[in-house]
């Protein structure tokens, strides 16, 4: 199985804020985790407030560590509130689970990690995080 690489992170990052200039979203803070959770790399955008960069390593720590998108963590979350709460305080407040993060998959469909932004809407983070993975030539699920 391939490895994310930091390059592969840099560029999905790069589009990922070439994504939301184009389409006027506010500044994004995009962070790229590996498969176990790591930063691979973390960017906030010029403007972005400070907390940008823990909320979307928020959201691609559940994506990664649950093998779901951050969309469909949410949407669980909703039938069974108490289990996701747990998983919070399980993961010392790392772990949330709101729209805007999404695996990182090789050709394979192996998982190589998440990537998750903060800034704009859960459906623009996620969509920028989307257009950024396959600029870097990588799908996601």
């Amino acid at each position: 199985m391939s490895k994310l690489t930091i390059t592969q992170a840099n560029r999905i990052i790069a589009a990922g804020f070439e994504y939301a200039h184009k389409n006027k979203i506010k500044p994004l803070g995009i962070v790229v985790l590996d498969d176990s959770g790591n930063i691979v790399s973390a960017q906030r955008d010029d403007g972005a407030t400070m907390f940008r960069i823990d909320v979307a390593t928020g959201k691609a720590w559940a994506a990664v560590g649950m093998g779901a998108s951050s969309r469909a963590l949410a949407a669980r979350a909703k039938d069974n509130p108490n289990f996701f709460v747990a998983l919070a305080a399980t993961g010392k407040g790392r772990f949330l689970p709101q729209t805007g993060a999404v695996l990182i998959k090789d050709g394979a469909g192996n998982v190589l990690g998440a990537a998750g932004a903060s800034g704009g809407t859960g459906e623009e983070d996620e969509a920028a995080c989307m257009h950024g993975i396959e600029a870097a030539g990588l799908t996601h699920g």
